[in-house]
């Protein structure tokens, strides 16, 4: 089966979004997820100058080998742009073959594991009464597990507190669209001191089952990681996430040492070789990267099945800059696998759900891609012309002295 057209499109209703169209000789069409938050462009470049054009005449049904073709024959390996659009090629073709077959995608991944996907949602506040309210709200929409995120005193912004975005917002959107990215404080020993407290008041109020998160974002130093989850032990988190920067994985070996809060890490990582000493010495739980920046379906499936061998489940990341299409690949992804966790899920913004048409649902706090052919998503194409791309950019974070901090 030819591959005889493949498009990027470039659209922003609400915010932006990089989606390959691939298309056969038989007129199957494919959809695949290349979007890079703050970074849309890089990947839509990358696509069109370098990818596309090896595309056309291959056949659509060699996805491992088009996955090795453009993986080795670039020479320059890995990094998120590279994998981005790897990506967006991998979750089309996978589509394709799906469509083809006449059945959800999951079911050429070895038929549903499960009959519903546990999604986790994110509830905040700049105070305790305000992050109440964002848990009862996310608790009536259905979620069965939330993670907590909140204002520290003394810092202006805090990642992951909605109320704190600006202009018109249904739920947090870090990239702003301005001119330069806007720029943040942090004070690592504030946010250590107020947020056990913050945790206690939680459970005070929801209890000891509600399943609770918490995203660290990459903002402490290994010791401080450690004693943050030694602190939270009292409060029986589902996971910490990325609490601290694990580009150095051996700096996981010090916050292991000390804690027994379950970790979560990768949001940022790109490949399986970001994971080889963390998964190889069990020195996190969760597995946090997103199909859309891993190499596609064909790569995480990998990086899972090894993380399965030491009893590390998914955790796959969902946040709204994962398009619909890159949603949609990693709920098939996660009925399929058998070390599954727990998938996270923001919901789209109105408009960006009359771009994308999508067949997966959300039901008691449980999601489920659907029974459509292929991926269950269809892109209006007469919708996406609506909306041209406007530069965001994400914030930079800076301590109190000036100095650049992890964001």
């Amino acid at each position: 089966m030819k591959i005889v057209a493949a498009e990027v499109i470039v659209t922003s209703p609400n915010r932006n979004f990089v989606t390959l169209k691939i298309t056969t000789e038989d007129g199957i069409t494919g959809l695949g997820d290349g979007t890079l938050n703050g970074r849309e462009l890089s990947v839509a470049s990358y696509l069109t100058d370098h990818v596309v054009p090896l595309l056309i005449g291959r056949d659509a049904h060699r996805i491992e080998d088009t996955w090795q073709y453009l993986y080795r024959s670039a020479y320059w390996r890995r990094g998120p742009v590279t994998m981005a659009a790897i990506a967006a090629v991998d979750v089309a073709l996978w589509d394709i073959k799906a469509k083809a077959a006449g059945m959800p995608l999951y079911q050429l991944l070895g038929g549903a594991s499960r009959n519903g996907i546990m999604a986790y949602g994110h509830a905040s506040g700049r105070d305790l009464p305000e992050l109440f309210d964002s848990v009862r709200k996310h608790l009536a929409l259905g979620f069965r597990s939330i993670r907590i995120q909140t204002s520290v005193p003394g810092i202006d912004a805090v990642y992951g507190v909605a109320a704190q975005s600006e202009g018109e917002r249904y739920d947090y959107e870090p990239a702003q669209r301005t001119p330069l990215p806007v720029e943040e404080d942090w004070d690592t020993r504030a946010y250590l001191r107020h947020l056990p407290g913050v945790f206690e008041a939680v459970r005070n109020e929801f209890g000891p089952e509600l399943p609770l998160l918490h995203d660290g974002h990459h903002r402490m130093t290994p010791i401080q990681a450690a004693r943050l989850g030694k602190d939270l032990e009292p409060y029986d988190l589902f996971w910490l996430e990325d609490c601290t920067p694990a580009e150095n994985q051996e700096a996981l070996r010090l916050v292991r040492q000390h804690t027994t809060t379950p970790l979560a890490i990768g949001e940022v990582f790109n490949t399986v070789w970001d994971y080889q000493t963390l998964i190889r010495e069990q020195l996190i739980d969760y597995v946090r990267s997103a199909v859309t920046h891993t190499g596609g379906i064909t790569a995480m499936r990998k990086l899972l099945d090894f993380a399965a061998q030491y009893q590390i489940k998914s955790g796959i990341h969902g946040p709204t800059d994962i398009s619909p299409v890159g949603m949609a690949a990693a709920l098939h992804l996660d009925l399929a696998i058998h070390n599954f966790g727990i998938q996270e899920y923001m919901q789209h913004s109105p408009l960006t759900d009359e771009v994308f048409r999508q067949s997966f649902t959300f039901t008691d706090g449980y999601l489920h891609p659907g029974e459509q052919p292929g991926l269950g998503v269809e892109l209006d194409e007469r919708a996406a012309a609506r909306f041209p791309y406007v530069a965001a950019y994400l914030p930079v974070n800076r301590l109190k002295d000036g100095t650049v901090h992890d964001w």
